[in-house]
C-alpha cells in the first residue's frame, strides 16, 4: 500500500472509530436521559415481564398521570401471560373506574432478551416465577433499566450475592431497585407503629428472649382466594418451591420487612453486624389431587412435582415456615402459615404483637374481630391505667390531625383503636400506593438512605433462615 492511500485509509479508520464511538456516547446519553424524571405526565414508560403472579396486574389495577397508558409485555406464551392480560382487560372493562391501559405483547421464549435489546421502556414491572427474578433483576439493572420488583427478589442463599451486585450496579447506572412491600401501607399497621414511637405511651421497646421476642408477626394465607371478584387461578409451578421458593424465604419477607420499618424506622441496619438467626424451621401443606385441580384447573401434578408426592397421592408444599432472630439487640419472630381456604367469611389473617415497658400494642385479625385487623392498646403489669389512658387520649388526638375520626374504645384488656372504613383500602389497593410512592423516587433520583441496606438486611435474615430450616 502505497504512503497516500495508507494515509487516506487511516483518516477513514478514524473517522469511523469517532463516529461509533458518538453514536453510543449518544445511546448511553439516551439511557441517561430515560432516567432523568420529573413527574411529568407519561414519562414512564412501563414494561412487564413474564407475570406469572397476579401481583403484576394490581400494579395496574389504577391509572397514574406519571405512567404512559402503553405498557410492553414480554413474556414466553402460555396461561401465565394469558391470565395477566385478562385482569387488565377487566380493569379496562369494568364499570366504576375503568383503566385504559393498551397492552404490547411480546410472546417467544428469548423474551427476556427481547425486552432488553427492544428497550420501549424506562420501567420494568418484574412479578412471577421466582426460578430466575433475582438473575433477571440483576441484567435488567446492568442494562439501565428501572427495576420494580414482587417480592421475594431471593429464594436461595446462592442468589443473595447476585442481588448485592445489583444493588451495587443500581448505584452506578442510577437507576432504582426496589421491591413491592404493600403491607407498610396498612392502617392498623402504621398505626402501631406510630404509637410504639410515643414513649409515654408505649414505653420503649423490650429487648425480650427467644421464647418471648420483642416483638412478633404472624400471617395466614390461604392458596385458594378470590382477586378481583374472581377465584384466582394459580399456576402449577406456584406450588414448587424451586420456582416460587419456600415459605420462610416468601411470605416472610413481608414481616421481617414490617418488623424493621416499625421498630428501627429509618435507621440503616448492617445485616452483617447487627443481625442473627437463631432459629429456623419449616414445614409442609398438603393439598389433595382436588385441592390442586380447584385452585390450578389441571387434572394431575406436573413431572416436576411428583417429587413432592406422597404414597397417599398428596402434594406436599414446604410453604411454612418459622424464623426467630436477633436484630439490633432485639429478639423478634416471624411465621407464615398456608392454608388452602380460608373459612366463611375470613381471608388472609395477620397478628403482631410490640411489647412495650408500658403497653404492648397488638393487632388481632381472628373471629373475635370478624377477620378484620384491630389493633389493641394493653398495658402491662405495674403501668397506671389511668395515667395511660391520658397519655393515649393525647396520642389519638395527634393521630387525629393525619387520620381524622381514629378513637379510642374500652376492652376487657385496655383499650382498642376504633378506625374509620375509609382508611381500610384493603391489600389490592396498597399496590397502588407501593407504586405512587416508587413514582416519586423516579422523580427525586433515589431511594431513601436506608431502604437498600434494609432490603439487604430482609434478604439476608430470609435466606439464612431457609439454611437454618435445613440443619
Amino acid at each position: 500500500m502505497k504512503a497516500l492511500e495508507w494515509k487516506v485509509f487511516l483518516a477513514l479508520f478514524f473517522i469511523l472509530a469517532f463516529s461509533c464511538q458518538t453514536q453510543t456516547d449518544k445511546k448511553d446519553m439516551t439511557d441517561l436521559d430515560n432516567n432523568k424524571f420529573t413527574g411529568a405526565k407519561g414519562e414512564v414508560k412501563l414494561m412487564t415481564l413474564d407475570p406469572g403472579h397476579f401481583h403484576a396486574g394490581l400494579v395496574q389495577k389504577f391509572m397514574y398521570d406519571q405512567i404512559d397508558p402503553v405498557v410492553n409485555v414480554f413474556a414466553p406464551d402460555g396461561p401465565d401471560v394469558n391470565e395477566h392480560l385478562a385482569r387488565i382487560e377487566a380493569f379496562n372493562n369494568r364499570v366504576d373506574s375503568p383503566t385504559g391501559w393498551k397492552e404490547k405483547v411480546y410472546r417467544g421464549s428469548d423474551f427476556f432478551e427481547k425486552m432488553i435489546s427492544e428497550r420501549p421502556g424506562n420501567v420494568v414491572v418484574i412479578s412471577g416465577n421466582n426460578a430466575k427474578k433475582t438473575e433477571y433483576i440483576r441484567d435488567a439493572i446492568a442494562a439501565g433499566i428501572n427495576v420494580l420488583a414482587d417480592k421475594p427478589m431471593v429464594i436461595t442463599p446462592e442468589e443473595f450475592d447476585m442481588l448485592k451486585d445489583a444493588f451495587r450496579l443500581a448505584n452506578e447506572k442510577g437507576v432504582l431497585l426496589y421491591d413491592i412491600m404493600t403491607e407498610r401501607y396498612e392502617i392498623t399497621t402504621i398505626l402501631q407503629k406510630t404509637l410504639s414511637q410515643m414513649p409515654d405511651i408505649f414505653g420503649q421497646l423490650e429487648t425480650g428472649s427467644l421464647e418471648n421476642p420483642a416483638v412478633t408477626k404472624e400471617s395466614v394465607h390461604h392458596f385458594f382466594k378470590y382477586v378481583s371478584g374472581s377465584a384466582l387461578i394459580r399456576p402449577a409451578w406456584f406450588f414448587d418451591v424451586t420456582q416460587q421458593g419456600e415459605g420462610i424465604v416468601d411470605v416472610t419477607t413481608h414481616l421481617v420487612d414490617l418488623i424493621q420499618w416499625e421498630c428501627f424506622p429509618e435507621e440503616i441496619i448492617d445485616y452483617e453486624n447487627e443481625v442473627e438467626v437463631l432459629t429456623a424451621s419449616r414445614w409442609p401443606t398438603k393439598l389433595t389431587p382436588a385441592q390442586f385441580n380447584k385452585v390450578t384447573g389441571l387434572d394431575q401434578y406436573p413431572d416436576y412435582l411428583v417429587r413432592d408426592v406422597a404414597n397417599d397421592s398428596m402434594l406436599h408444599v414446604y410453604a411454612n415456615g418459622e424464623i426467630n432472630y436477633k436484630i439490633k439487640g432485639i429478639h423478634a419472630k416471624a411465621s407464615v402459615i398456608w392454608n388452602f381456604q380460608a373459612p366463611e367469611g375470613a381471608k388472609d389473617t395477620h397478628y403482631s404483637i410490640m411489647r412495650g415497658t408500658k403497653a404492648n400494642l397488638i393487632i388481632r385479625q381472628e373471629k373475635e374481630q370478624n377477620y378484620k385487623p384491630t389493633l389493641y392498646v394493653e398495658p402491662v403489669e405495674g403501668t397506671d391505667w389511668e395515667t395511660l389512658e391520658e397519655s393515649l387520649t393525647t396520642g389519638i388526638d395527634k393521630i387525629n390531625q393525619q387520620y381524622p375520626g381514629v378513637a379510642l374504645e374500652k376492652s376487657q384488656n385496655g383499650w382498642i383503636v376504633v378506625i374509620p372504613d375509609k382508611y381500610k383500602l384493603g391489600h389490592e389497593a396498597h399496590f397502588t400506593q407501593v407504586t405512587e410512592r416508587y413514582l416519586e423516587y423516579l422523580k427525586e433520583g433515589k431511594l431513601p438512605d436506608w431502604e437498600v441496606p434494609n432490603m439487604l438486611a430482609k434478604y439476608y435474615i430470609t435466606t439464612q433462615a431457609f439454611i437454618r430450616s435445613k440443619l
